[in-house]
């Protein structure tokens, strides 16, 4: 059982996965840093000084401490229900960024890949044995 582990291990379908998600999380990481630090920080800005992280809607009663707060985090760790929707606009913007990137990820393999109704590559010649056997066998078939 262990060897076939091993050959499962070994192909390399297997390994090139385990290196994309890898890759892959790590990105996940940069591009929320992007928008997080860079992107929504500048989106608020232009807009007038927004932070969007801190915008939601209170939907249950808040704790006697916390009354008044507009700290998002604080309250959601107390357990107050809130609508956030200043971080739902944030993961959205992430999502968008993470998709484009994708999409010209893919519109760039497809422009690598040869296009279907290209002509492919002429065949190669015929081997010489394969030859001899099919007038053999055409031979064979003229004598029947």
């Amino acid at each position: 059982m262990l060897k076939e582990f091993k050959a499962f291990i070994a192909r390399g379908n297997v390994l090139d996965l385990a290196v994309a998600v890898i890759i892959g999380a790590a990105f996940g990481r940069i591009v929320t840093s992007l928008t997080d630090d860079i992107i929504m920080p500048l989106i608020g800005r232009v807009l007038g000084g927004l932070d969007f992280s801190s915008y939601f809607i209170v939907l249950g009663e808040v704790p006697a401490n916390l009354v008044g707060s507009s700290d998002y985090a604080a309250l959601k760790k107390a357990g107050v229900p809130l609508l956030g929707y200043g971080s739902f606009i944030t993961v959205a913007v992430n999502f968008l960024i993470v998709a484009f990137i994708i999409f010209l990820l893919v519109r760039a393999v497809n422009r690598l890949m040869p296009k279907p109704d290209e002509k492919p590559a002429e065949p190669a010649a015929e081997p010489a044995d394969i030859a001899l056997l099919r007038e053999i066998r055409d031979e064979l078939r003229r004598r029947d």
